[in-house]
């Protein structure tokens, strides 16, 4: 896993009021995190490469790349892009490795939702205190075309098993409390990023 280290300064939209939400909430919401040109070049070189590689999982739902990077080099700048780099180490507050990157492509007009799930019951690095996801969208994704939804402080959550993702009530099950949470769900811009705790849920 190579370590993220940057000499770049992070970016003006990632402000203290911004970092201090993230570490309140487990999630924040980065306007402009790489250009709209940016995001539009990436979206295509994500199409080309979901055209030429094997899907971890490709279905009616959705199409899914994992360490992208590695196989191609249009994308590897987005997934070593300075302004993310900078951005995950300052909401941190510590020194970062990447794990992977991953291309999520979601099909037109399906209505399939993921249910609610902690990310970090998944991973190989499970006692990990900082992990931390970044979803950058490369086209608008305004709330009809299914962007994400979290729910605020859930990361306090750090001893929940894997959830059944296909069993909307297997998470509610294990920690009852969260069914009472607010939710809020953070439509995108292109080029904007939403950052989050890999035991926040969403």
């Amino acid at each position: 896993m190579p370590a993220i280290t940057t000499p770049h300064p992070v970016p003006p939209t990632v402000t203290p009021e911004r970092i201090a939400f993230y570490r309140r909430n487990g999630f924040v919401h980065i306007p402009n995190i790489i250009t709209k040109d940016e995001a539009a070049r990436f979206r295509q070189a994500a199409l080309d490469a979901a055209g030429r590689m094997t899907s971890e999982h490709k279905n009616d739902i959705f199409t899914q790349l994992v360490n992208v990077w590695r196989e191609d080099p249009a994308m590897k700048p987005l997934t070593f892009h300075p302004h993310v780099a900078a951005a995950a180490v300052a909401l941190a507050g510590v020194k970062l490795r990447l794990w992977h990157d991953h291309i999520l492509i979601k099909k037109p007009h399906n209505q399939a939702p993921t249910e609610f799930h902690q990310d970090q019951p998944y991973w190989p690095h499970a006692d990990s205190t900082h992990p931390l996801s970044a979803w950058i969208a490369l086209c608008d994704v305004p709330v009809e075309r299914g962007c994400m939804t979290f729910i605020p402080e859930s990361q306090k959550y750090t001893d929940l098993p894997s959830q059944n993702l296909a069993d909307d009530k297997s998470l509610m099950t294990l920690c009852p409390p969260l069914r009472w949470d607010p939710r809020v769900t953070v439509p995108l811009h292109a080029g904007d990023c939403t950052f989050h705790h890999g035991r926040c849920t969403t």
